[in-house]
C-alpha cells in the first residue's frame, strides 16, 4: 500500500464535492428538461426561448465545474481519485455542452418542421439525466449504495442503446425520404448531436463505476 492510500485511512477527506457533483447534476437535469419543452414547440420564437434558458444553464455548468477544479487544487485528500473527480466533472458538462448545441442549431438552421423522432430522443435524454442524478446522490455513501448506481448505470447504458437505434432508424429514413438537400442536412447534424448527448450521458456513468470498482 502506498503512502497517498495509507494517508487516506487517517486524513479527513474533503466531502466539499458532494454538494457541488449534486449541483452539477441538477443544472444537467434541468437542462434536459429545457430541451424537452423545447422539442414539443413549433414555433421559432419558442425555440430561441427556450434556446436562451438552455444557455444560461450551461454557463452555469461552467461556472460549477470551475468551482470543482478551484476545489481540487486546494485540496489534499479528495473522496477518490483527482483523475475520476476531474472527469465526472467535465462529463457532465460535456452533456450539457452538446444539449446547448442541439438547441443552437434548431434554432440557427430553422428546419421546416422537426422530426417527431426529436422528441423520442430528448425524453430519453432527459431519463438518462435522472439516472445520473441518482448515481450522483448515492456517492455520498458509495459503499453502501453500490446496488443502487450500478442499477442507475445499466439504465443509463440501456437508454444508450435504444437511442442508438432510434438514431440509426431516422438517419435511413432520412436519407431515403427527404429530398431536399438543406433539410436533410440540418436534420441529420441535429440526430447527431442529439444521439452525442446520450454517449455522453454514458461517459458520465462509466466515470461512475470506475470510481465504484475503485472504492471497493
Amino acid at each position: 500500500m502506498n503512502l497517498d492510500k495509507i494517508l487516506k485511512f487517517f486524513v479527513p477527506k474533503d466531502h466539499s464535492f458532494y454538494p457541488l457533483f449534486e449541483e452539477d447534476a441538477k443544472n444537467m437535469v434541468k437542462a434536459t428538461e429545457l430541451l424537452k419543452q423545447m422539442l414539443s414547440f413549433t414555433e421559432t420564437e419558442d425555440h430561441e426561448r427556450i434556446h436562451k434558458e438552455i444557455k444560461d444553464v450551461e454557463h452555469i455548468g461552467d461556472e460549477i465545474t470551475d468551482k470543482m477544479y478551484v476545489q481540487l487544487n486546494k485540496s489534499f485528500i479528495t473522496p477518490f481519485d483527482r483523475e475520476d473527480i476531474h472527469e465526472l466533472a467535465s462529463h457532465i458538462d460535456d452533456v450539457v455542452d452538446s444539449i446547448n448545441g442541439v438547441s443552437r442549431r434548431i434554432c440557427l438552421y430553422k428546419p421546416k418542421k422537426l422530426l417527431p423522432v426529436y422528441k423520442e430522443m430528448a425524453n430519453m435524454i432527459n431519463e438518462a439525466g435522472k439516472e445520473i442524478e441518482l448515481c450522483v446522490h448515492c456517492l455520498y455513501d458509495a459503499a453502501a449504495n453500490k446496488d443502487e448506481i450500478t442499477k442507475a448505470c445499466n439504465n443509463v447504458t440501456a437508454i444508450e442503446h435504444k437511442v442508438d437505434e432510434y438514431y440509426y432508424v431516422a438517419v435511413s429514413e432520412l436519407f431515403d425520404k427527404e429530398k431536399d438537400a438543406a433539410e436533410l442536412l440540418k436534420n441529420n447534424k441535429i440526430l447527431e448531436i442529439l444521439e452525442r448527448c446520450v454517449d455522453e450521458e454514458e461517459d458520465v456513468t462509466d466515470t461512475i463505476k470506475s470510481i465504484l470498482i475503485k472504492m471497493a
